[in-house]
């Protein structure tokens, strides 16, 4: 009997990337990346050059089906495998990425009739321009006591389908008119692979208000915020939701000839890419805390109770692993805080350090970092660089440095805003114990824990816990797989659950991250400090940041 093998495809921000992966193994066989041709359209339209406006985020759909057909083949050709030996394939994207289609499931923004109008076009996850239409969301949604609210900490996000959807309705109301339905990019990448779209229960739970008792809000909430709404459910987002690792359908012949897989494969419904990684680093049960570490950090959890959880993003059943509520809380700056400080705050001497020794800046200031002892800097961070998404849920925070004095350091500093992020994320594990859901556990993957071994050391010392670290770079993709191995299932060469194939190819290293305890003890210290000022200027003690962004916009 021939190995058999899935095929995950992760669509990130600025690119696409299919891996191939042995079913018995995990084994990562073949990889391939394509670049979006468009990449983000947020300054103005391709071919007519139309202007867009302030916190617009768009892509090209076309650049989704190039990912298949270059990354795919290519991953074919590079591993040598046969057609008939990819048994599945997966996909992961963004969210909410989403994109108005005809009743052909043609994206508008492919109709001449239609692609000048900046609304016909597929609005990214990052795009924020539907900030007015969320707060009123919220605002009505809290004034009517809806229930749905608490689920997704008190708040719904800018970034999520209703409020982009409404922002159609309200810029842009014939080409809300000319759409038959609104979709998630991932739901019509799958479409386009199986000739028929259905949804997944990940991003109608997390991202449009989808229950699965109670379905979407009711008739009377979408009417008290717009009467030309009152009908969305059950027209423009209608369509069968399906629970992760269920088989969407199967790789059309015209597909299969365009990206080089046999007619048949079995297509796995669409999936989120941090949600995706959790069963790729082998969690499929309770307990056990997946961070997500790259730019910001997704956190995510399955309980197998429905709680409410201070300033989570989202609690969906079967939204991660099937039989399980999926919990989503988040940083909205990790990464993003440190490039920040080494782009546009360290000394030069600290680059022609760096330089001479033949290391990165990062590198140069995480050995320096490392030669300190727990809170011998005597500086304290907050990391809200971006705003803070969990557990305030207010993106009008800004970052803060305290502590500093003519004798502070670069390393210092640096060290400081790692710290922070910590804070933050041990901020989070509270949150979830507070309100009864376990976190025993932590797992690590991303490009992060790849790169920084002092960070992932703060991280247990903070948390006081101990952590593992994903052995695949790719793990949304191998994820991806996973759910395609599920999709075509044991008859023909898969596997029946997703814990089933997560126990035979997820892989983490051996080496873990163990806390400390004479550092644990320190933090916890500082980590009290840190609560204070988190308290005093996220819960009203002090509203100066957001009197300072006030001033800083007024002076514009």
């Amino acid at each position: 009997m021939t190995d058999k093998y899935a095929i995950g495809v992760d669509y990130g921000t600025e690119s696409g990337r299919a891996v191939l992966v042995e079913l018995a193994t995990g084994r990562e066989v073949a990889e391939h990346v394509t670049p979006y041709r468009h990449k983000v359209i947020d300054e103005q339209l391709p071919e007519s050059g139309i202007k867009l406006e302030h916190d617009w985020a768009l892509q090209h759909p076309a650049d989704y089906i190039e990912v298949l057909e270059r990354s795919v083949p290519a991953v074919m050709q590079a591993s040598g495998i046969g057609a008939e030996d990819v048994v599945g394939l997966g996909i992961d994207f963004t969210a909410c990425t989403m994109l108005p289609i005809d009743v052909e499931d043609v994206p508008l923004c492919f109709q001449a009739a239609y692609k000048e109008n900046p609304h016909s076009w597929l609005k990214l996850w990052k795009h924020h321009a539907a900030q007015e239409e969320a707060n009123r969301i919220n605002e009505i949604a809290g004034e009517r006591g809806e229930k749905f609210l608490a689920r997704y900490g008190g708040k719904i996000s800018s970034e999520w389908m209703i409020a982009k959807v409404w922002q159609i309705l309200n810029e842009a109301p014939e080409m809300y008119d000319a759409a038959d339905r609104f979709v998630e990019a991932t739901d019509w990448v799958v479409g386009q692979l199986t000739g028929q779209i259905v949804r997944n229960s990940c991003t109608a739970g997390y991202k449009s208000i989808w229950h699965k008792q109670d379905g979407y809000p009711s008739r009377q909430f979408f009417k008290a915020l717009d009467p030309r709404l009152e009908h969305l459910a059950e027209t423009k987002l209608r369509g069968e939701v399906l629970p992760l690792g269920t088989k969407a359908g199967e790789l059309t012949a015209e597909m299969a000839s365009r990206i080089g897989l046999a007619a048949g494969t079995a297509i796995a419904v669409g999936n989120v890419d941090a949600h995706a990684a959790v069963p790729g680093v082998g969690v499929v049960e309770p307990g056990k805390l997946v961070m997500a570490m790259g730019t910001s950090i997704c956190h995510l959890l399955l309980s197998s109770e429905e709680k409410e959880v201070e300033g989570m993003c989202g609690v969906v059943e079967d939204g991660i692993i099937p039989g399980y509520f999926g919990y989503e809380a988040g940083q909205s700056a990790v990464g993003d805080i440190f490039a920040w400080y080494v782009d546009q705050a360290v000394p030069a001497y600290v680059a022609e350090n760096a330089k001479s020794e033949g290391i990165s800046v990062h590198e140069w200031l995480e050995k320096q970092a490392s030669q300190l002892k727990v809170g011998e800097s005597g500086v304290l961070a907050l990391d809200w660089w971006n705003g803070n998404r969990s557990v305030l849920v207010d993106t009008d925070l800004t970052g803060l440095l305290i502590g500093c004095t003519l004798l502070t350091k670069p390393e210092e500093i640096y060290r400081a805003l790692l710290e922070a992020t910590a804070f933050g994320t041990r901020k989070i594990v509270e949150a979830f114990r507070n309100s009864g859901v376990a976190v025993n556990e932590l797992y690590a993957c991303g490009g992060l824990p790849q790169k920084n071994r002092l960070l992932m050391q703060i991280y247990a010392d903070v948390t006081n816990l101990e952590i593992k670290i994903a052995a695949s770079k790719q793990t949304p993709a191998l994820g991806a797989a996973m759910f395609g191995a599920v999709a075509a299932g044991s008859a023909n060469g898969g596997y029946d659950t997703i814990v089933e194939a997560a126990s035979k190819m997820a892989r983490v290293r051996e080496e873990t991250f163990k806390p400390i305890p004479e550092n644990a003890a320190v933090y916890d210290a500082l980590y009290r400090e840190y609560n204070t000022l988190h308290d005093y200027f996220g819960r009203g003690g002090n509203d100066i940041m957001k009197r300072l962004k006030s001033i800083k916009e007024a002076a514009r």
